[in-house]
């Protein structure tokens, strides 16, 4: 029986891992597929020997308070994997995680795959080194990373997105009045966006009183934490329902990550907002190389949303910029949209089951 093992530690990896465990059991359904992940993967065919809820945290402080449990879980991983001797091992997403653990099984003999590329292209670019020492293939999402790898003598495949696949632009949408607010999924990033956000709902409430609210959360982590930060302000919550509620929705104000690049393939204008703690916004802001930090921007190399960062991710920007865009015609970004989605669309999850089985079979 041909053994997969997997490593996926976020909310944005769990998705994405779960179309490529699908489509590798949709190849082969003798597959052994176990490791690290979240409740998607598993439902897809994975055996979850650690849940990925052990890892999900988010900026460089928050992860230093995390540091020895993910020490010794990634020890863990290693270990068991060193001695069951998997014919591939594949980290998705979560480089600074998966790429150490890559870097001892491959030492070991055991062929590696990263599937989806850091973002090297936007900062910390001497992880190249590190991408060559841990990783046999890497499977990129994006067309433009995979020049970037060609000229350091790294093997990497465009597959395309996955989410193209499971996400399609809505068609004759007409205008409902519905704002989305999507925080994001882990709880640091709530707790820093959900306040401006709800400012903001109120402040748009004010300007336009047919509008209305509705609050998607990734997960229920912090379900009760948010239903008393709410109070009796008027919108609805929901769990693990973005994907359903962005099809009706005129509006999202959405924390900068895959979330952004889900909306742009659904064809739903945003406006993106990024916050990290002072510390680790401080880290990154000195870090980062790229103009934008919203994937529909990075892709299309130009502002087609709004990106409020840091500071600037307050009520009052938020609103003044979701009602610019309500007030706007949208036809020309809507467009733009749907050229992201088929430059994305490659049937990612079965061309990169493909590849992983071929690569096995070398």
């Amino acid at each position: 029986m041909t053994k997969i093992a997997i490593s996926a530690a976020e909310t944005s990896g769990d998705l994405i891992g779960s179309t490529l465990v699908q489509a590798l059991k949709a190849q082969d359904s003798n597959l052994q597929i176990e490791g690290l992940c979240g409740d998607k993967m598993q439902q897809a065919g994975c055996q979850k020997r650690w849940d990925m809820s052990l890892v999900n945290v988010m900026g460089f402080t928050e992860v230093l308070k995390k540091l020895p449990s993910l020490f010794k879980l990634r020890a863990e991983i290693v270990s068991y994997f060193s001695d069951q001797q998997p014919d591939v091992f594949i980290g998705v997403d979560a480089p600074d995680f998966n790429f150490i653990i890559e870097k001892k099984l491959k030492k070991q003999g055991v062929k590696t795959i990263h599937f989806v590329s850091p973002s090297v292209w936007a900062w910390r670019q001497s992880r190249v080194n590190k991408i060559k020492q841990s990783t046999d293939l890497l499977l990129c999402l994006f067309p433009f990373e995979v020049n970037f790898y060609k000229q350091c003598g790294q093997r990497a495949v465009f597959v395309g997105h996955p989410l193209a696949e499971k996400l399609n632009p809505r068609k004759n949408h007409t205008s409902t009045k519905q704002i989305l607010l999507m925080p994001g999924s882990r709880s640091g990033e709530v707790k820093r966006l959900l306040p401006e956000l709800l400012a903001a709902a109120v402040i748009m409430s004010k300007q336009d009183a047919d509008l209305s609210f509705h609050l998607a959360l990734a997960n229920k982590e912090l379900l009760d934490w948010v239903i008393e930060l709410v109070g009796d302000q008027q919108l609805e919550i929901s769990v693990d329902e973005a994907h359903i509620r962005m099809q009706s929705a005129d509006l999202v104000l959405v924390a900068s990550g895959t979330a952004a690049l889900e909306l742009a393939l659904v064809g739903v204008p945003m406006v993106v907002v990024y916050k990290l703690s002072a510390m680790s916004y401080f880290i990154a802001s000195r870090l980062i190389k790229s103009k934008y930090i919203s994937l529909p921007n990075v892709i299309a190399d130009k502002a087609l949303v709004p990106e409020l960062i840091q500071d600037d991710a307050n009520a009052q920007n938020i609103a003044n910029q979701a009602m610019i865009i309500l007030s706007s015609d949208q036809n020309e970004l809507i467009a733009e949209f749907g050229n992201i989605h088929q430059q994305l669309s490659l049937n990612a999850s079965e061309e990169s089951a493909r590849l992983v089985l071929e690569f096995i079979n070398e």
